[in-house]
């Protein structure tokens, strides 16, 4: 499992703690890296390795994944990068990987609460960049390269869950 934009590590921890059957791999920009060792220090588990360089826009590991997680991402990145993340995804993605995205989504354009509204007005007055994604943008961008939404998942704080997996139809 590869998580893209680990942030503090937390993810990484908390995962691979509850999965031991599964290798972790957390990557995030070199500014972040600092924090994410020092959690996966702390926790010691042998099914974390080193975290990675990785930024969307520069290069992307040499490996294969069976799976690719990203929490509290997409809002943050600028569109140009949610579409090369994605267009980039089968270079680095088994035949039939599974991608896993959690944050918050509008849906045909509309809002799913008031504060999710309010959220999307805070990360603009951010960054020109940042807003909440729509799920059927994001949808058509995992479809092209051969990805398949499986799971639409509520989750708490008005966020989603979005599953896609590849070589399923």
């Amino acid at each position: 499992m590869l998580e893209i934009g680990s942030g503090t590590g937390q993810h990484a921890v908390y995962f691979a703690a509850a999965l031991p059957q599964l290798i972790w791999q957390s990557s995030d920009r070199a500014e972040n890296l600092p924090g994410i060792r020092a959690w996966l220090d702390e926790a010691a588990l042998p099914n974390t390795p080193a975290p990675l360089e990785f930024d969307v826009a520069g290069t992307w590991p040499a490996m294969r994944f069976d799976a690719i997680f990203s929490a509290n991402t997409l809002h943050i990145m600028a569109w140009h990068e949610v579409e090369l993340l994605f267009a980039r995804l089968p270079t680095i993605t088994t035949d039939d990987a599974s991608v896993i995205i959690y944050g918050p989504f509008n849906d045909e354009g509309r809002y799913s609460s008031e504060s999710n509204a309010a959220f999307d007005q805070w990360l603009q007055a951010r960054g020109a960049h940042m807003a909440i994604r729509d799920v059927g943008a994001v949808d058509a961008l995992a479809s092209r390269v051969g990805f398949n939404l499986i799971g639409n998942i509520a989750m708490p704080a008005n966020n989603r869950c979005l599953v896609w997996r590849r070589g399923c139809a």
